[in-house]
């Protein structure tokens, strides 16, 4: 049986520590960008995501992490740009030419529009790597037992922080950011009538 108590504490810190992290880096401000159409596209490519990722995590795990932040990048830069048309696209248009192997080159490249020299494409990529090398080490430190349901399930939930966060990182390189809004209240609006 799974402790979703114990996922869910889990992901909130691992969320608060890369958080952390990309605001050391100044590419969030602490807080996490988001969208419904973003997180909800995440859901409809997760298990594909998962069945190419999974098998890597022995070899490259940061590859394994991180990827998942290259995916929520693009998705971010295409809601922000023709979401009609790339709403719905499947989970192999991420791929690059040699399929998940240069998924996050394609990414930066064909998608965000970056040439892989720019200083921009550099940036992503350190960023990526730090994100993903610190969320495996957060991983290891819970000692969970290797090709176990519950590091699948701790797995599962780290990638999808990380996709959150490339979203984020995205959205917020796209000039988005929260701002509070005040909304007259209904006697202001009838007395200004």
């Amino acid at each position: 049986m799974v402790n979703k108590v114990y996922l869910e504490n889990f992901e909130s810190r691992i969320t608060d520590e890369l958080l952390r992290m990309c605001k050391q880096y100044g590419v969030l401000d602490g807080t996490l960008l988001a969208s419904d159409d973003i997180t909800a596209r995440w859901d409809a490519l997760a298990p594909e995501y998962m069945a190419d990722a999974v098998p890597n995590i022995a070899d490259y795990p940061t590859v394994a992490v991180a990827w998942a932040g290259y995916i929520g990048m693009a998705v971010a830069h295409q809601w922000d740009g023709d979401w009609a048309a790339h709403s719905t696209a499947g989970y192999n248009s991420y791929y690059g030419a040699q399929g998940f192997d240069d998924m996050d080159e394609h990414i930066v490249r064909d998608v965000i529009g970056f040439h892989l020299e720019s200083r921009e494409a550099k940036a992503i990529e350190d960023m990526m790597r730090r994100l993903g090398e610190t969320a495996v080490t957060l991983i290891r430190r819970e000692r969970i037992e290797p090709q176990s349901p519950m590091a699948f399930h701790v797995y599962a939930r780290v990638v999808k922080v990380m996709f959150r966060i490339g979203a984020a990182m995205e959205l917020k390189r796209l000039g988005y950011k929260f701002e509070q809004v005040n909304l007259p209240s209904i006697n202001n609006s009838v007395a200004e009538c």
